[in-house]
């Protein structure tokens, strides 16, 4: 087989880790996509495509990251005119059964197996792959044949109490070559033409679903990498990793699953509670609390407490910062993205903060505070709202 993996997306909503494609923010000493390659080789797929936007690093990034023998080819999706079209730009270069996956599916390798299994059991032509929901009106659904032996349809955002079942479809589909005719019969370029292309297809083509157990973060938002984060965990072979360039101050703690990245320059007396990500380069001064957080590369803590925050490149944090990570009401906390307000579903959540911000001493962020790029936040300033990219907040007269 071979493999078309799409990751030509704007990323809006993923603010403010958007500099690049969110691809490419690194989990466990690489880029996001490269685990999701890495699945797909360990079932026999070699042949992938890659569908990128104009001036995309993804291609450059990877050249440099590819250490797997995979075959890349990247094409590009010239405007962003939805899934249907990125797959479209691969066409001429597919002439196998191929897989359409999305750059985060990190546990790839599990799901393809299934994918392959239940191919090799039905010779089914198309194979869709879900996850039950408790809120299935929000996604697109699987609607199931009259005999329940195969699915006969995808149903998007079906009226509530209406919905045909309550297994949504997640960002991993199993075509053949022929499916592009079908997509060319369809009015296109619009949201949902992949969809509209896949039910034509459906109606003269075997189908059949593979149901994971467990599903898997969709990556729209940034909070979503804790849930990548704990995939990768659960498949690393150590829950520790550390390393050996790594210094560990004395009388520090490390706590569950954590890695420890490249040149990384940990204080004295720290207590490092995982799940936990420190990218290569980071520092910590002595007595630094960091807990369930995502930390990339070159970023600099003092002293303080930093919960359930994802921090990106090269951001400095002066002595005393705390970034508070639950309500007082123990509610699930809110964030605003593009201006609405979102629930995220977590009752621990600190900050989510921009490359190259800096902090001064005892400043401090409120739970589910996105703050942008290139940020200064002056002494003893404590963050209430979003921050937008090159802002500056200074203590009020």
């Amino acid at each position: 087989m071979q493999a078309v993996i799409i990751a030509a997306g704007e990323s809006s909503r993923f603010w403010p880790l958007n500099k690049e494609h969110k691809s490419q923010l690194y989990l466990l000493g690489k880029p996001i996509i490269y685990w999701t390659i890495k699945g797909l080789l360990e079932n026999g797929i070699k042949d992938i495509i890659i569908v990128c936007s104009k001036d995309s690093t993804i291609p450059p990034m990877l050249e440099k990251e590819n250490d797997l023998g995979a075959k890349l080819t990247f094409v590009v999706q010239e405007e962003r005119l939805g899934t249907g079209n990125a797959v479209w730009q691969a066409r001429e270069f597919i002439n196998e059964p191929f897989l359409v996956v999305w750059p985060n599916k990190v546990n790839a390798g599990e799901i393809v197996k299934k994918i392959l299994e239940e191919k090799n059991r039905k010779n089914a032509e198309v194979i869709l792959v879900g996850a039950e929901t408790q809120t299935p009106w929000d996604y697109g659904v699987a609607r199931m044949a009259a005999d329940g032996a195969r699915v006969a349809e995808i149903v998007e955002n079906p009226e509530r109490g209406k919905e045909p079942s309550n297994i949504k479809i997640i960002g991993l589909y199993a075509l053949e070559p022929d499916f592009f005719s079908y997509y060319e019969k369809i009015p296109r370029h619009h949201e949902s033409d992949f969809i509209d292309g896949i039910n034509l297809y459906l109606k003269e083509k075997k189908g059949s679903l593979v149901t994971l157990e467990q599903d898997v973060p969709a990556l729209k938002y940034p909070w979503e990498l804790f849930g990548i984060l704990d995939i990768l965990f659960g498949k690393a072979e150590s829950q520790q990793i550390i390393a050996p360039s790594a210094k560990i101050g004395e009388g520090t703690v490390i706590e569950g699953p954590a890695y420890i990245g490249e040149d990384c320059d940990i204080g004295s007396h720290n207590v490092l509670r995982g799940p936990l990500h420190l990218e290569r380069g980071v520092k910590t001064g002595a007595f630094c609390e960091i807990k369930h957080s995502i930390v990339q590369e070159g970023t600099h803590f003092h002293s303080g407490y930093v919960g359930d925050s994802i921090i990106g490149e090269n951001c400095r944090f002066g002595a005393g910062f705390i970034a508070a990570n639950t309500r007082l009401d123990r509610n699930t906390i809110h964030s605003v993205v593009k201006e609405k307000k979102i629930d995220t579903g977590l009752t621990h959540f600190g900050t989510i903060v921009g490359d190259n911000t800096r902090f001064g001493i005892h400043s401090g962020t409120m739970p589910g505070v996105l703050i942008g790029k290139d940020c200064i936040v002056y002494p003893g300033v404590h963050v209430f709202e979003n921050m937008p990219d090159c802002s500056v907040l200074k203590a009020s007269a």
